[in-house]
């Protein structure tokens, strides 16, 4: 009784440091810039929503938003695409160098993004994919598949192969086979893998702010325009913060139950 009483306590603790920053984020977005430099106060004096007001009006700002959530989706889709197939590969089939060839997916998962920022510049630049959402999808799938193989070949390596016999036994072609019959039964792998993906992908600035200019610039290039030679208007930036963060917990909500899987088959 008392053990569960100290983790009920430290897991208190926990929790309201964790809420104190989401916490004065939020308070923040509703002020006004006099306000929040005025000095320190637990909540708006003169509530106001106009820092909202001005993300949803104003089209630099919400366009922001869309141009982040189209490359992110389009990195998830591509990582899907291409992770699926060759986790499959190495879940089922041996040949030579497959352990090397494993290991040296995951270094470029190591690799920091600045190390491949300029040759990502130089090339897109000269193929015409500069400042579109296609630049910075594809420059972040060098990072997500690599970790999306990881995880959906021990999703998969747990299948047992007799369900694969079984279905060629019974006349089902490859195509069909995996579509139907494998993939719900690595369900649990592919929201995992969905979730890191759009993790990543979502809070990267690197390569996307350098990736792109005008047309395809994401929100975490939009925000930094809230500096000026008036100084930084900290109540916007709070909004736009407070609207980065509800994507991130919408996904957290659709998947949860498949991390909770991922974490007990002890893959993530």
């Amino acid at each position: 009784m008392q053990i569960s009483k100290r983790k009920g306590l430290g897991l208190s603790v926990y929790l309201f440091f964790l809420l104190i920053p989401i916490y004065w984020l939020i308070n923040m977005s509703f002020k006004k810039k006099d306000e929040v430099l005025s000095g320190l106060s637990l909540w708006p004096r003169d509530f106001t929503l106009e820092n909202y007001i001005t993300i949803f009006t104003d089209s630099s700002w919400y366009m922001g938003y869309v141009n982040s959530l189209l490359y992110v989706s389009l990195n998830m889709a591509i990582t899907l695409l291409v992770a699926l197939p060759a986790a499959y590969a190495f879940s089922r089939y041996k040949f030579i160098g497959d352990k090397h060839l494993f290991f040296w997916l995951l270094t470029n998962r190591m690799a920091p993004p600045a190390v491949f920022l300029l040759p990502f510049f130089q090339l897109y630049s000269s193929i015409g994919l500069f400042d579109t959402h296609w630049a910075v999808a594809l420059s972040h799938c060098l990072f997500s598949v690599p970790l999306a193989v990881w995880i959906l070949e021990g999703f998969m390596s747990a299948v047992p192969r007799e369900i694969d016999e079984t279905a060629y036994i019974d006349g089902y072609s490859f195509p069909h086979f995996f579509v139907r019959i494998f993939l719900p039964l690595i369900s649990s792998g592919i929201g995992v893998t969905a979730f890191f993906s759009f993790l990543f992908s979502w809070v990267e600035l690197l390569l996307a702010r350098t990736l792109t200019s005008v047309e395809a610039k994401p929100i975490g290039a939009v925000m930094t325009r809230t500096i000026s030679a008036e100084g930084i208007d900290w109540g916007l930036l709070a909004a736009a913060g407070v609207l980065t963060i509800l994507p991130g917990l919408l996904v957290i909500w659709l998947v949860r139950n498949h991390v909770a899987k991922g974490f007990a088959l002890g893959r993530v």
